[in-house]
């Protein structure tokens, strides 16, 4: 297979950097729209930016080092901000993703049994099953256009209800994923309330807007957890799945378990937050594919020779390093994540630089993964960077899809095998073109989606 040459790179549509600082209002704006759009040239080309605004004093890390000396190193003198947890914790708030202290050790320490490679691999056949019902439907559609963005929210969310609740929800399918968009449509645009820290209990827009989306979840986690419940004090057989291991699962050192509203909102973070990030690099992946023909080529080849006429099973996926370099690649460019941030809980020094207490530290992730002084050509999609003769020169603090130190994504082997075995399957049954006249934007919605959905002719392969 040849290489993808220089002249062939494609470089996907961004918002271009600011060349100054915007002022308040249009910093406003730009949180409320799309935050892409407040980063500056410098931000791309300096590997740290100290600021003092708005939002406080406040250190851009892009360097490697000293992105792990704050998320390994000296992690302790780092936690959470409040901006970040203001946007989150709606609905999440007594789960992994925005607990702290004592409480999130306990829920990593008993949740971390569930992600082991060992339980991770056990969940192809459904997530190869999920991709299949998905491939049927588009048979009978075939040279119609379809929203991608849709229909991979369709796709894993099928494949979270194989893993974690394999005997519900009794719903309306669509209907999660329709609250799921609501919900993070809702609550991504920044609050200038929570810009300025106001106290909690005055209303924000976005959460009032959220509402709806966060009772629709409740309601269905509720339902979750009593059938569960009733169905194994009956004694009879209980599902294997997430939901179950969540309601066994105890901590290793105290024996202790998790409470029904951690269970709860662990749940509703594997829904929001794990589906949404799956969903969204399969969808960037899909168009990023669209308009590289070369990628796709090499792409078929390698499922071709990879896969059989059976089911996807855990031995197919090492036979498939081009796909998922693909996503990797994918997620370098409109990475799931695309803001983190933490803010320093004691005095510390930063690849030489003072960092007081209560400065905002802030690690992006669609900047350090475009950074001009890490990356060769940063904009353009080039999957040879991940094969195996390149990929050890990416710096492992350079590349942040999934986080890094202790709150490092626990889900991050469940979503990539996931998009391995969800995109692997689509290349071997269908092609795809991005209907005609659509323009691509990225918006910054708490994670990257492609503003006005995805739109694609999808059509079967000769």
């Amino acid at each position: 297979m040849a290489p993808v040459t220089a002249q062939t790179l494609f470089r996907p549509p961004a918002p271009t950097p600011r060349t100054t600082q915007p002022d308040l209002f249009a910093f406003l704006h730009a949180a409320r729209t799309n935050p892409l759009t407040s980063w500056m040239d410098v931000h791309f080309e300096e590997p740290i930016v100290m600021t003092k605004g708005v939002l406080g004093r406040v250190m851009i890390v892009n360097d490697p080092a000293a992105i792990r000396h704050v998320f390994v190193d000296n992690a302790g003198a780092y936690r959470k901000d409040e901006l970040q947890r203001r946007v989150l914790a709606p609905g999440m708030a007594d789960g992994l993703l925005t607990a702290d202290g004592e409480e999130w050790r306990l829920q990593r320490r008993t949740l971390a049994p569930l992600f082991t490679p060992r339980t991770v691999q056990g969940f192809v056949p459904a997530m190869g099953a999920a991709t299949e019902r998905m491939l049927r439907r588009w048979r009978r559609r075939d040279g119609r256009i379809l929203d991608m963005s849709l229909e991979m929210t369709r796709v894993t969310l099928d494949v979270l209800e194989r893993t974690i609740f394999t005997q519900g929800p009794a719903h309306d399918p669509d209907a999660l994923g329709r609250a799921i968009t609501r919900f993070f449509e809702a609550v991504g645009p920044i609050d200038p309330l929570d810009v300025f820290g106001m106290p909690d209990w005055l209303p924000r827009l976005g959460r009032l807007q959220a509402r709806p989306a966060l009772a629709y979840f409740e309601r269905v986690v509720t339902e979750l957890i009593d059938a569960r419940k009733a169905l194994s004090a009956a004694g009879g057989p209980v599902p294997r799945d997430i939901l179950t291991l969540l309601l066994e699962a105890s901590d290793p050192e105290t024996g202790r378990g998790l409470s029904d509203i951690a269970v709860g909102a662990n749940v509703i973070t594997f829904i929001g937050a794990g589906h949404e990030t799956t969903a969204n690099a399969l969808s960037w992946a899909l168009y990023l594919i669209s308009q590289t023909p070369d990628v796709r080529a090499r792409l078929e080849a390698e499922v071709d020779a990879a896969l059989s006429d059976d089911p996807i099973g855990p031995e197919d996926l090492a036979r498939l390093p081009f796909v998922r370099a693909v996503l990797e690649e994918t997620m370098r460019l409109f990475p799931p994540v695309p803001f983190m941030s933490r803010a320093a809980v004691e005095d510390d020094r930063v690849a030489g630089y003072k960092v007081p207490r209560g400065t905002l530290v802030i690690v992006a992730p669609w900047i350090l993964h475009r950074h001009r002084t890490l990356w060769s050509d940063p904009d353009a999609f080039d999957p040879d960077r991940f094969m195996e003769d390149c990929r050890g020169s990416v710096d492992r603090f350079a590349y942040l899809p999934f986080g890094a130190g202790p709150r490092v994504c626990i889900g991050a082997s469940f979503a990539l095998q996931e998009a391995v075995v969800v995109l692997a399957q689509i290349i071997r049954t269908a092609r795809f073109e991005l209907a005609e006249g659509h323009q691509v934007t990225p918006v910054h919605r708490v994670t990257l989606r492609p503003e006005g959905g995805l739109p694609m002719r999808v059509s079967r392969r000769a």
